[in-house]
């Protein structure tokens, strides 16, 4: 299909070196094409093989989502694609319109948010073998993802696209997913490198931030996926830093990246996120995407060659205002991608929307769905024969895979929440539904279309009192609700207006919970959100975007056939103020510049730092069973430079169930010549434990884990500091202290 110029080309030139002068001698292969020789000889023999004009084709798109490569050496064109959650479906050449296929469809995966709620390496490698398998059977050779910008304000649309707040755990979580996705010959593009923290004026602002903050807690995920994961592309974000847009940010890319942590792979523009060609040609941008939304605005034959880096490049290049040898590293770096990808011989097949997929993605959810509360274990739900469940709100039918941004998709199948509770309650139980308000009741994005029909001619009032009539009988009453993928609320390109749920939702369970205590709240979302009612609800459970098998896993969570351990990896304040940015009035969706001035003190830092007590903390998770920690041991008190100490802890499951517990070390600097927080996550490990069993857990701790980023990089001080160990960030179980000296 799409690729068949190129297979051609490949097969023609393959054809031509080994005829050539058969007469006389058999013809060798050359060293771009012998995969038995190392890649950096490959990239240079292709190089060396090229001419300019073909150096700088390469180096931006020819399509929506396609770059092209060099038919007359038979070097493949590349194809990328969104998103971090799921394969998009195919789109036409110069627009973004559905192109109508109908083998295009995908399974949708929980969104990161939810992978990073199971603190499980084990979870993110399976996320990433799957999704890889997609992405290779759909002949992708570059993903648009994973996400790790940090959750620095909750009212961030794209924040469900990424791994929490905290930088130790995205960047633990990031490397397996990006290792299993590359073994498919699939590269990620690990976005948006960085800062990139607000979709408010996302192409206009400008990050206004300390060495330290940026270094502390934006860097860490992105260094991880460069330097563990060995992430084959990175992409630029839009907004901007130091006053250059960072698709071209001479600091970020050329200091950082490039230089300090040895990333050879390619930077890719945001789709638009290029603006300048000499900032393009010296700032670190290594191939352009996206910069006019239907790719032919400028009139010509092919507006691809308007492109800032194609004809005014060439331009540049041919009259001496640009040099050669600064095209050759750009098209060294799209070489090795294209090597490792489109070019590799022994990728494997891949597979779509098989059985194996869909167990992955409801083993995540399972694994990601967090229980905030359970009081009077209104949870699990029994399913005693002749019991009746009442099932409350739009959340509860709605599809989720449509919509949202970059990240929407065209599922095969989606469960939704009200099928898969009805599925699972097996016979004799009925399950009702009421509506309890309206929300948002469209269903398309770019052409896909859920197809379903959300109208509603019942007032809100009407609503409400239809509900709670039918919950004041039920024995148990689940309301789904929380945000969706509409514009200012989980959705790329705008913010949220506030803390609040939408739609007046907290008069609905408000009203509920009047009238049934056996009532469950179920948030739908990839945000935090506020909870007024919180004290008169028993159960609360979050349930994220679990795509594909959405229905599945929370009926697997409802009903108790899984034993619920994902743990928050973002903090859910009270109030919109108790986070640090809205607190100092350092967000402001306005302005073009975005000033960080809570520094380091983001989430549970800001919380512990003011002494606030959040409504839910980071780190916070319960379980159908209880664990109990003993006291924490150290393998000495004493710690040197070059030396590490061993932090160790018991964990017993005193319940009647075999559950996972996540085991959390935080580490506070007790005496420091600068400001730190109360402690800081540095270690986890998520076990399963059977009843009555204890299962030992070791954390080594060293220098690395103990320094902060000063006037001088990386600083170790000497000193006083204490390991804390506990269930979440706010349930610290335990406790030692050691010296640094």
């Amino acid at each position: 299909m799409k690729r068949l110029t190129s297979i051609c080309a490949l097969s023609a030139t393959i054809w031509a070196v080994l005829s050539c002068g058969q007469a006389e001698r058999k013809a060798e292969t050359p060293v771009y094409l012998d995969e038995s020789r190392p890649l950096e000889e490959r990239v240079e023999d292709a190089l060396s093989r090229m001419t300019l004009e073909e150096k700088v084709k390469i180096l931006h798109a020819q399509s929506k989502f396609s770059s092209a490569g060099v038919p007359r050496l038979g070097i493949p064109d590349l194809w990328t694609t969104d998103g971090p959650h799921g394969i998009r479906p195919e789109v036409l050449w110069d627009e973004w319109s559905q192109a109508g296929w109908t083998n295009d469809s995908c399974v949708a995966f929980p969104a990161l948010t939810c992978l990073a709620a199971t603190w499980s390496e084990e979870m993110s490698a399976l996320y990433g073998k799957s999704i890889g398998e997609e992405a290779r059977y759909r002949e992708k050779d570059v993903l648009l993802g994973p996400g790790v910008n940090i959750y620095r304000t909750p009212l961030n649309g794209r924040n469900f696209e990424y791994m929490g707040e905290d930088p130790y755990l995205a960047s633990r979580m990031v490397v397996p997913y990006i290792q299993e996705v590359q073994k498919n010959g699939v590269a990620v593009c690990v976005k948006h490198f960085a800062l990139n923290n607000q979709e408010s004026l996302r192409h206009q602002y400008d990050a206004i931030i300390d060495d330290r903050t940026l270094n502390e807690i934006y860097l860490p995920a992105f260094k991880a996926a460069v330097q563990e994961g060995g992430a084959w592309s990175i992409m630029g974000a839009y907004n901007l830093y130091k006053g250059q847009h960072l698709c071209h940010n001479q600091y970020i890319l050329n200091d950082i990246l490039k230089k300090d942590w040895g990333f050879d792979g390619a930077v890719i523009s945001d789709w638009g996120g290029c603006h300048d060609t000499d900032q393009a040609i010296t700032n670190g941008l290594d191939l352009e995407f996206g910069t006019w939304t239907d790719g032919l605005t400028m009139g010509a034959t092919n507006g691809y060659d308007a492109y800032y880096l194609a004809d005014p490049y060439l331009e540049r290049l041919r009259d001496g205002r640009a040099s050669e040898d600064v095209l050759n590293e750009k098209a060294r770096r799209v070489l090795r991608l294209n090597f490792r990808t489109a070019m590799r011989k022994d990728k494997p097949n891949g597979s779509l929307c098989s059985p194996e997929h869909y167990d992955a993605a409801r083993r995540i959810a399972d694994e990601g769905i967090v229980l905030l509360k359970n009081n009077d274990n209104v949870l699990p739900i029994s399913r005693k024969a002749g019991s009746r469940i009442l099932v409350v709100g739009e959340n509860a039918v709605k599809m989720m895979t449509v919509g949202g941004g970059s990240s929407s998709l065209k599922v095969q199948r989606e469960v939704l929440p009200l099928d898969g509770i009805r599925a699972a309650a097996g016979e004799g139980v009925t399950v009702e539904f009421e509506r309890g308000y309206v929300g948002d009741i469209s269903g398309s994005y770019n052409g896909v279309v859920t197809g379903q029909d959300l109208s509603e001619s019942r007032s809100a009032e009407e609503l409400i009192e239809d509900a709670c009539l039918k919950a004041k009988d039920a024995d148990a009453v689940i309301f789904i609700g929380g945000l969706n993928k509409a514009s200012h609320q989980d959705c790329e390109d705008s913010d949220r207006f506030g803390l609040g749920l939408p739609y007046g939702q907290d008069a609905v369970i408000e009203a509920l919970a009047k009238v049934n205590p056996r009532l469950a709240v179920v948030i739908v979302s990839g945000n935090a959100v506020a909870m007024p009612w919180v004290d008169n609800v028993n159960a609360i459970v979050e349930a994220w975007y679990c795509g594909s098998q959405s229905g599945v896993a929370l009926a697997d969570i409802i009903f108790g056939d899984v034993n619920p351990s994902g743990k928050l990896p973002i903090t859910f304040p009270v109030r919109l103020e108790d986070n640090g940015a809205h607190a100092l009035g350092a967000y402001d969706p306005t302005s073009t510049e975005a000033h960080y001035s809570e520094g380091i003190f983001v989430g549970y830092r800001w919380a512990q730092k003011k002494d606030i007590k959040p409504l839910f903390a980071f780190g916070h998770g319960l379980s159908y069973t209880t664990f109990s920690y003993s006291e924490a041991e150290i393998s000495r008190t004493t710690m040197s430079e070059n030396g590490n100490v061993t932090v160790s802890v018991n964990v017993t499951n005193t319940g009647e169930r075999e559950g996972k517990e996540i085991v959390q070390l935080y580490i506070g600097d007790d005496e420091c010549s600068v400001e730190r927080p109360v402690m800081e996550l540095k270690a986890f490990r998520k076990v399963s434990i059977k009843p009555g069993e204890t299962v030992k857990v070791s954390f080594p701790v060293n220098a690395d884990m103990l320094k902060f980023y000063g006037t001088d990089g990386w600083t170790l001080e000497k000193g006083s500091f204490t390991a804390y160990v506990g269930a979440a960030s706010d349930d610290i179980r335990t406790s030692v202290k050691f010296n640094v000296n």
